[in-house]
């Protein structure tokens, strides 16, 4: 029951292949088959401009006839983002709205505290 890996980008880290285990138990325990993905690893065009420093890649999710991509820097980036998506709450995300009002409320709430 193991996630399929492919790359034309290179090896996938080391550090990557010990932590994908621990991965892959985390989405057994939320309801996941790991054999059902496939992460594609590709260098990113659109980002290995000299401008942006670092080299990316693009990391793309397969599952059956779904997918997504993501850039990151390294594949322990990438497998930290794959990992909080798994094991996410159903709960939805707080809107942009709702972080600005939260940001807000801490700032008139530390702006009333006596000096």
């Amino acid at each position: 029951m193991q996630i399929k890996l492919q790359s034309s980008a290179g090896d996938f880290d080391e550090s990557f292949l010990q932590k994908l285990p621990q991965v892959e138990d985390a989405m057994v325990a939320h309801g996941l088959d790991p054999s059902q993905f496939v992460i594609a690893k590709d260098h990113s065009v659109s980002t290995n401009a000299r401008a942006f420093g670092g080299t990316f890649r693009d990391y793309t999710v397969f599952i059956g006839d779904q997918h997504f991509t993501v850039t990151q820097p390294s594949d322990m980036r990438f497998l930290e983002y794959f990992y909080e998506r798994c094991i996410a709450p159903d709960e939805p995300a707080p809107t942009p709205r709702q972080k600005l009002d939260s940001v807000l409320d801490r700032l008139v709430h530390w702006m009333e505290q006596p000096v």
